[in-house]
Order: structure tokens, then C-alpha cells, then sequence
């Protein structure tokens, strides 16, 4: 027991001691000491990564191929738009390779897209998505196959006849309605189907994702006179409340489907859907809960179109952009800007001024939950009125690193080794394909991205702190190397 007194009476010294020099140094108003320089790479701040992503519509040829049905001249477009899209520092394309029930491949499902040649169904005489692919790939850039799930074709209003359907339709898996066609939703053929077009496309290409638009149930507005399907209600949805219950259950099960199918047929694809900006209107009149599909883990990667400025009175940019960051869940969050606002006379005053796109940019890079920004579409990148692509361009000023968005197939990158100053070579050893190459002017400032690169070696154009990862085909990121001065 003496013991134990002597023991607290030390401790209680101690704790007295403390407390004098405590009230000594906030009397005094001594400067508290400067927190040691960071040595090595868990304490240094990384920029965040981000998908820089442009749209490629091919829906009436309004992108690509532009009227043009010759191979030659197709290429060349194509091959105009990669190289402009790699020295602006984009890292992905969203390719519409299904946009009215045609394709652009070999498909025992689909006709050829009539874009191609002229004429619905007539092969245009090379393999159209390989070529895109490669192109894409052979610039560091991802190749998403961006797919319309219902839409057949569209049509001004009933004096004009839809297309003949493809000789693998059952005509019973389709509704006509006044101005659009499309693949019955509450038909679960039509699910399956659906499922097995996806299957098809992934088994047979090198594709980095699948991704879907906001085209679910028709807009009744854009659609006109509607078929009715009550009688599909009562065959199918007695175990519903209501119609739009079950109208939104058809379309979870059909996103459902496309997830379990990628899962199982190649993990490594990533899912996206671009849903319309404002939630509501997708839930109501889409019969497309966004929420539930991120929930469930369907969706990898969430696009929505915040397609209207900041302070719309109806849609707001910063709204919807809070709103879906409550709502992605685990899937990414990149933002869908409407790039082809911009110069248009007719457009609100804000996009008549690139300034409005900076600004977007700067309230997406602040949310936590965002991971990069898609431009809809690429030949506003060509046109460049009011000098956008030039904003754009100096927005991606530095290389931007792909965030890591859908399943592991590949082996976790190893950090790179052997890093070392040559001259004025940087130097390393990775066996994972890739490398990213970081600045920092200083340990305790936010790094640039120096360079992306599948070489392991590169020049060294200024001073500062470099720092080397390895991405695999994934785009998962190791640690980084310590870090190594360039004085």
C-alpha cells in the first residue's frame, strides 16, 4: 500500500508539472513547434483521380460517322477525334455502338447500323468495332460501349412506317408506340435479350465498360400517343400496388440482369448508366430508381447529365450534383456536362461564357464523392466555339489517373523499385504495365500527375519531389515509391 501511495503521489507531481508548463507556454503565447517535413510517401497528398470522358453519338450520325459511309473516310474521323482527345489529356470515350436496335459489329441479334453504309443491315466491309477499340487502346485510351437497352427507331409520327425488325425478333417483344419503337419492358424475353446482346458484345471485344443512357420507359412527352399497358399489368404485375411499381421492378430487373451477366461472363467490364439530371423525373417518368440500382451495387460508375447551369431555376447544376452524391452508394460519381451549350446563341447566358464550365469543373473537384467529368459530345470538342475545347484543354492541364471503378481480375500492382536520378532521367523497374509519375514542389503540397506511361524511365523537365506508382490493368494503384528530389 506505501507503494501505491508513492506511486500516485509521483504521478500527481507529474500531472502539476504539466499543467504549470502548460499555462507558462499559453501565457507567454510561445509559438507551438513546427510539425517535422513529411519523409516518406503515406504523408504526402496525391491529386485526385479522375475520368476525363467524352461521349461519341452515332444515333443519326450526329458525331460519327457524319454522312460519311466510306472505310477511309470514317478512320480518318474517327482517328481526328482520338488524336484531339489525347493531346487535350481525355482518358476515356463513351462509343454509342448500339443506338436503335443495330449494331456496330457482327451480331446475331442486331442488324448493321444504317450509319454505317446508308442502308440498315448492309455490312460496311471491316470489323468497325475492333477498329474503334484498338485506336482507343493504342492511345491510353478506355473504350466504353455505350448501348440505347429499349430503343428500336424513332419516327416523326404515324405517316411514317418503323423499319422491318430483325429476323430474331418475336414482333410480341415490341411496342410501336406514336414516335418511338422499343423492346417491351415488362417482357421478361425481352430482359433475357437484352442480357444476351451485352454478353454477346463483351465475349467477342476487349470493351473497358458497358454503359446504358436514360432511355428506360419513354418520356410520354417525346414519345406521343402512348400503347397502353395495362393488359401486360394484369398478365405480369399482380403482385404490384400500383402500375409504376411494377413498371419500376421491370427495369431493375432488367439492369439486374446486364450486372449478374457482366459478373459472371468478364468481372473486369465496368457498368455505367447516365440517368437525366433531376432524380425525381428518372424515378416518376422513367420508371428508373437510380438510387436502389447504386444500393444493390448493380451500377459501377454513375454519369448523370447536369446538362443546365448553375442557379437554373428549375435544375440546378449544384443541386442535382449534391443530390447525387447522397445516392451514388458505392458506385463512382462522374459528371455529365452539356458541352454543347456552350456558343449556342440560344442557350442561356451562362454558356456564353467559358467560365461556366470552370466553374463546374471546381464545384465537382470539391465534392468527395466525384471521380471525373464526361462531355456530351465530341464534335462540340471540333467545333470549339467560344473557344470551350481550349477551357477544357487547359482544365486537364496536368494528366488525370484513372480512378479504379469496377471488379479485380488482375494481380494488385507491386510498387515499383529501384527508383533512381540518372542525369536528368528518372528510373524504375515495374512488372504491371503502367506507371504514374507524380511532382511535388514541396512535401507538404498537393502533387501534380508528371506523367502516365508505360515506359520505366522519364525525362525530368523540373526540380521538385518525384514519386512512382505502378496501375494495373484494373486501374488499381499501388503505394508509391519514397520520394526522390530532383534538384
Amino acid at each position: 500500500m506505501y507503494t501505491t501511495v508513492k506511486r500516485k503521489a509521483a504521478i500527481f507531481a507529474c500531472f502539476l508539472g504539466a499543467l504549470l508548463v502548460s499555462a507558462c507556454s499559453k501565457s507567454s503565447d510561445a509559438p507551438a513547434p513546427e510539425p517535422m517535413p513529411p519523409t516518406g510517401v503515406e504523408q504526402l497528398l496525391f491529386p485526385k483521380k479522375e475520368m476525363r470522358a467524352v461521349w461519341i453519338t452515332t444515333a443519326w450520325g450526329l458525331d460519327w460517322p457524319l454522312n460519311d459511309y466510306t472505310q477511309v473516310g470514317q478512320k480518318q474521323k474517327y482517328i481526328q477525334y482520338l488524336d484531339k482527345f489525347q493531346e487535350m489529356g481525355i482518358n476515356a470515350v463513351f462509343f454509342q455502338v448500339r443506338a436503335m436496335g443495330d449494331a456496330y459489329y457482327t451480331s446475331a441479334y442486331e442488324p448493321w447500323s444504317a450509319s454505317l453504309t446508308g442502308v440498315r443491315g448492309n455490312n460496311p466491309g471491316y470489323d468497325v468495332m475492333k477498329f474503334l477499340i484498338d485506336e482507343a487502346h493504342a492511345r491510353g485510351i478506355e473504350f466504353h460501349a455505350w448501348m440505347n437497352p429499349y430503343r428500336i427507331a424513332t419516327r416523326s409520327g404515324t405517316g411514317t412506317a418503323y423499319p422491318a425488325l430483325h429476323n430474331s425478333i418475336n414482333a410480341s417483344w415490341v411496342v410501336s408506340h406514336e414516335k418511338i419503337q422499343i423492346y417491351n419492358p415488362a417482357r421478361p424475353e425481352v430482359r433475357e435479350r437484352i442480357a444476351n446482346i451485352v454478353k454477346e458484345l463483351i465475349s467477342n471485344y476487349q470493351v473497358d465498360g458497358v454503359h446504358l443512357d436514360d432511355y428506360f420507359y419513354p418520356d410520354p412527352a417525346s414519345a406521343g400517343t402512348m400503347v397502353s399497358d395495362q393488359q401486360d399489368y394484369q398478365t405480369y404485375g399482380s403482385a404490384f400496388s400500383s402500375i409504376q411499381a411494377w413498371r419500376r421492378d421491370n427495369v431493375d430487373k432488367a439492369i439486374e440482369g446486364i450486372h449478374k451477366m457482366i459478373v459472371s461472363t468478364k468481372p473486369n467490364v465496368v457498368f455505367s448508366i447516365s440517368p437525366a439530371a433531376n432524380k425525381d423525373y428518372n424515378y416518376n417518368t422513367l420508371y428508373a430508381d437510380l438510387g436502389k440500382w447504386c444500393q444493390q451495387g448493380w451500377v459501377d460508375l454513375l454519369i448523370p447529365q447536369l446538362y443546365q447551369e448553375i442557379g437554373n431555376a428549375s435544375n440546378n447544376f449544384q443541386t442535382n450534383l449534391g443530390i447525387w452524391a447522397q445516392y451514388n452508394y458505392t458506385a463512382a460519381l462522374v459528371i455529365g456536362h452539356g458541352l454543347y451549350k456552350f456558343g449556342d446563341p440560344t442557350q442561356p447566358a451562362a454558356f456564353q461564357n467559358t467560365q461556366e464550365l470552370e466553374k463546374q469543373f471546381n464545384l465537382t473537384k470539391l465534392n468527395k464523392k466525384s471521380v471525373g467529368s464526361a462531355m456530351y459530345s465530341a464534335r462540340y470538342i471540333l467545333d470549339n466555339k467560344i473557344g470551350i475545347a481550349d477551357k477544357l484543354a487547359s482544365l486537364y492541364a496536368n494528366p488525370g489517373v484513372m480512378p479504379f471503378m469496377g471488379r479485380s481480375v488482375a494481380p494488385a500492382p507491386a510498387v515499383p523499385g529501384n527508383l533512381r536520378l540518372e542525369a536528368n532521367t528518372l528510373h524504375w523497374s515495374n512488372n504491371s504495365g503502367r506507371s504514374v509519375i507524380y511532382r511535388f514542389t514541396d512535401l507538404k503540397a498537393e502533387g501534380q500527375v508528371f506523367a502516365i506511361t508505360t515506359e520505366n524511365s522519364v525525362l525530368l523537365t523540373q526540380q521538385g519531389f518525384y514519386v512512382v506508382t505502378a496501375l494495373n490493368e484494373d486501374n488499381q494503384e499501388s503505394t508509391g515509391t519514397n520520394p526522390l528530389e530532383r534538384k
